[in-house]
């Protein structure tokens, strides 16, 4: 299942509140290497950007007055995002603004399209109990260079997500069998490793304390 990094920006904190997004970036990583495959849009908010919010991102109202609504990309992010494991920073935030964003045009929610939704940030909670565990912290602690993060940029923070995501994975690759017409895909052992194997058989007296244990866990 390929995976898609995900990030956005808004106009404030609560779409509950009317705020609306601003910034959606996504970039896609098949076999834990990033393709060539990236979604980035601008978005006009039709509104204003709150202050607070303007100074963690630097986008404008006067920027994005021209930028395109979020409906006339909406069939393109989904097409983009359908049938991956979706991962976010801190996933209840962006869910909660992309869901807004998706009911206001009866498009359903983010989990209707995907296959799976992992928050990097409970995982990262999980690894490091009671650290920061921000994007700056993480990116800290796994060595990856967010130098060029002076602001907050939707598509920044997806690679760099993504860059944090195999530091916090490295080492739990699992081992992956690929099927093709319903056959496993066989892994060759050299012979020679075979032969220096030594079988060791069990002796009739081994054999027979087996059995003897065997009976006593049955009655106890």
């Amino acid at each position: 299942m390929k995976k898609i990094f995900l990030d956005t920006e808004t106009t404030g904190l609560d779409p509950n509140q009317g705020h609306r997004i601003i910034e959606i970036a996504a970039v896609e990583m098949i076999n834990r290497q990033l393709s060539n495959n990236q979604f980035h849009v601008y978005i006009n908010p039709e509104r204003e950007i709150d202050e607070a919010a303007q100074e963690v991102h630097g986008l404008t109202l006067d920027f994005l007055s021209d930028k395109a609504l979020f409906q006339d990309i909406a069939q393109d992010f989904i097409d983009f995002i359908a049938d991956s494991e979706l991962i976010i920073h801190n996933a209840p935030f962006d869910l909660g603004f992309l869901n807004m964003e998706l009911g206001r045009i009866k498009k359903g929610e983010v989990e209707d399209y995907v296959e799976k939704v992992t928050d990097s940030l409970a995982m990262a909670r999980e690894l490091r109990p009671g650290q920061r565990n921000n994007l700056d912290a993480l990116c800290r602690h796994y060595g990856v260079d967010n130098s060029q993060r002076n602001l907050h940029g939707a598509l920044l923070d997806s690679l760099l997500l993504s860059e944090v995501y195999i530091g916090m994975t490295r080492g739990q690759e699992a081992l992956e069998i690929n099927f093709t017409n319903h056959n496993a895909q066989q892994i060759n052992i050299d012979q020679d490793i075979l032969n220096q194997l030594k079988v060791i058989q069990a002796s009739e007296r081994d054999l027979d304390l087996h059995l003897k244990y065997l009976e006593k866990i049955k009655t106890n």
